[in-house]
């Protein structure tokens, strides 16, 4: 797929990834062998028809197309542009054992963005149910689990926190990734299939899980993951020294990246973001974009960084120093709590841990890298505020307990991130498509 110049796409926001033309499209398509028993459908966490779908574009019948996929995801454009196909379906793909995989992800996101601009819907007639169900969250999994439901003709209202819809596809993926007016249109589809959505409900605050019980026939906790991680090393309180989720959400549903906005990222110089992650390259090419110079520390080799292939390449063509083999051990500020630097200790293999590289540090090898800002992309985990006083059990984690994505609470089922930790977008939808399955059993 043909993507932006590097040179141009550090000074602004838009997307990086340009999506095929109808000509490319159709000649990706043709490559595709139809194959009896495909492979690439068992990749796919939520299993899309795949040669069926790419049948349908060689044919030119993009209505077809789009109702397949529609058929087994809620979030088309969504998962065409930030789901790991190449470890997934792609990675299935016979082709790719002699050379290259058809790309299905693309292909998916040229069927999704045809679809959204040629204001194309879906023919099958809903029959309604007389069942109600509240899903909590607007992420992935609940808008997966939600947009499942409808289809099916039950009443559901999303409850969300923020003043937002979308989760993590709103305040964490960046808008040169992920367009935040493709995030809307794929909330619409959902509210014209009868889906509501409630925003600033705050589960736990505003109601509780008993209130929703009361109305409600079923609850889905679709609550996530997005609680920060830090590493406790001196000095983490200075002022400058960030989440990558604070980053990421002041830029991304704030617009901190444009002069006037009332919380601007702070005039940085030089930012140190430390992890090697996607969400770390999310921040460090978001940064990037503010005229930053940019350091990614990673305490392994770029070999084992977890971040997707083509995400560190761009980070690269960016003008992103990674400086690999590296941790901090703890953070240098002046008389003000202000950052002026981190010191860095040298890291290196010492055989494997569960099935990974394990590492070790490097005695008296401590360095000290001047920055401004410092930004920790190290995971996060899940917020228990809307199950306070429920009987939804949770473990040592604080991971909702699930059988199947039945909790230990009658009629409440929980999926995502908020069982698994994180996880991709596809994994959260898979889930929530899950849990849509065991209510619609549990219902009726």
């Amino acid at each position: 797929m043909r993507i932006a110049d590097a040179d141009t796409r550090t000074h602004n926001f838009e997307e990086v990834a340009l999506g095929y033309t109808e000509e490319e499209a159709k000649k990706e398509a043709s490559r595709c062998l139809n194959c009896a028993n495909p492979r690439c459908v068992k990749g796919c966490p939520v299993n899309i028809r795949i040669p069926e779908f790419i049948e349908a574009i060689k044919e030119n019948d993009m209505q077809k197309a789009y109702e397949v996929i529609q058929a087994s995801s809620s979030l088309p454009a969504v998962c065409g542009r930030v789901c790991p196909q190449e470890k997934q379906c792609e990675a299935m793909c016979i082709k790719g054992f002699k050379g290259d995989a058809i790309s299905i992800g693309a292909l998916e996101r040229y069927v999704a963005d045809y679809a959204r601009e040629n204001h194309l819907s879906l023919t099958k007639e809903i029959v309604k149910k007389n069942k109600k169900v509240a899903v909590i969250g607007a992420g992935p999994s609940g808008l997966s689990c939600a947009g499942e439901l409808a289809k099916n003709g039950y009443e559901v209202t999303i409850f969300e926190a923020l003043h937002k819809a979308g989760g993590v596809l709103t305040y964490g993926i960046p808008e040169f990734r992920l367009p935040k007016k493709i995030v809307e249109e794929e909330v619409d589809s959902l509210k014209k299939l009868g889906v509501k959505v409630e925003l600033n409900a705050v589960i736990g605050k505003s109601l509780s899980l008993e209130d929703l019980q009361e109305e409600y026939d079923a609850i889905y906790l679709g609550t996530g993951a997005g609680l920060p991680k830090f590493m406790g090393i001196e000095n983490e309180n200075a002022n400058e020294v960030f989440s990558a989720n604070e980053v990421l959400t002041r830029i991304n549903l704030m617009n901190a990246y444009k002069k006037d906005a009332m919380t601007p990222v702070k005039d940085s110089k030089v930012a140190v973001v430390v992890g090697g992650g996607n969400v770390a390259m999310d921040a460090a090419r978001s940064l990037r974009r503010l005229g930053i110079e940019v350091h990614i520390v990673y305490r392994r080799d770029m070999d084992e960084m977890p971040a997707r292939k083509a995400e560190v390449e761009h980070a690269m063509e960016e003008g992103i120093i990674f400086d690999t083999l590296k941790n901090p051990t703890r953070i240098l500020k002046d008389e003000d709590n202000h950052v002026t630097g981190v010191e860095l200790i040298a890291m290196e293999y010492a055989g494997e841990s569960d099935g990974r590289k394990s590492v070790r540090e490097i005695p008296d090898s401590h360095t000290i890298m001047n920055c401004d800002t410092i930004v920790m992309a190290l995971g996060t985990s899940a917020n228990d505020l809307a199950t306070t006083d429920s009987k939804v059990e949770r473990n040592e984690r604080n991971l909702i307990i699930v059988d199947g994505t039945k909790t230990s609470e009658k009629g409440v089922f929980a999926g995502g991130d908020a069982v698994t930790g994180a996880a991709t977008v596809i994994l959260a939808m898979e889930a929530g498509k899950k849990g849509a399955a065991e209510i619609m059993e549990y219902l009726s």
